[in-house]
């Protein structure tokens, strides 16, 4: 079985990521890579063309710090709702072919098309897209999935008992396809070692890489560090001083990789 359209159409018509960043622990995940992002952007207000956007989740921040914002995403659910994010322009799109002119952006974010295409052609022609859409020296950044985060993440919620769940888990770790028979989330999850290639075969030599969750996703429901200011910023620094090593990137859940256009 293999990550299809038609099972990432499925999923996101439900509504579930968009929820799933704004509450919980997916929380941990939006605040990481809202830090990250903060620091590897160009100063507002450039241009971010922000691929695969979703509902607009991040969109409305970057929107809000004074950066431009155009959203394209292939859901027309999601489309219609970041349409109505203030200061957001928004329409359909395909990571693969996107509708702009050459380096029309300052920065590009892929934070969610990567694991969404199954094919590594796929993978690298959109990466190879955002090249072309962002300004020489502009920044590309791309969100991955782990590939050790079903089973990790399976363990934490109980569904590691469930017979169907542990298969499909345990398939990903061998050819990186994860395909929830319970939540119907389908996906590609990368080892953390190739996703450079990736990057390389498109056209970026170098690339920085930043675990977004490090191992903290996995204790529990971190309400008390995560609806608590003080204590949240203390969770974000510590896996700001985490965030990098390289023997403990593929513990997150979370891989955001960042290049730029060479001039």
């Amino acid at each position: 079985m293999a990550v299809t359209r038609e099972r990432v159409l499925a999923y996101y018509a439900q509504g579930e990521e968009d929820r799933r960043l704004r509450g919980g622990r997916g929380r941990l995940e939006f605040w990481r890579t809202q830090d990250v992002l903060r620091r590897v952007l160009p100063a507002p207000p450039a241009r971010v063309l922000d691929v695969g956007g979703g509902t607009g989740v991040h969109a409305e921040w970057l929107t809000a710090d004074g950066y431009e914002v155009e959203l394209l995403d292939p859901v027309p659910l999601h489309v219609e709702l970041a349409s109505r994010l203030p200061g957001v322009t928004a329409r359909e799109g395909d990571a693969r072919e996107l509708p702009v002119r050459d380096g029309c952006a300052d920065a590009v974010l892929l934070l969610g098309p990567l694991y969404h295409l199954g094919e590594r052609a796929d993978r690298v022609r959109a990466l190879a897209e955002a090249r072309r859409a962002v300004r020489p020296g502009g920044v590309v950044a791309a969100a991955t999935i782990n590939r050790y985060a079903a089973v990790h993440d399976t363990v934490l919620q109980g569904l590691y008992a469930n017979e169907p769940e542990r298969r499909a888990a345990l398939a990903s770790l061998e050819t990186g396809v994860m395909l929830s028979p319970t939540h119907g989330f389908a996906a590609y999850f990368h080892d953390p070692g190739e996703v450079p290639g990736e990057f390389a075969d498109a056209g970026f030599p170098e690339v920085a890489r930043y675990g977004l969750e490090g191992a903290f996703w996995l204790y529990g429901d971190l309400g008390d560090w995560l609806d608590d200011a003080e204590r949240r910023a203390l969770l974000l620094d510590a896996q700001r001083a985490l965030e990098s090593v390289p023997s403990l990137l593929g513990v997150s859940g979370h891989l955001l990789t960042v290049a730029r256009r060479p001039a």
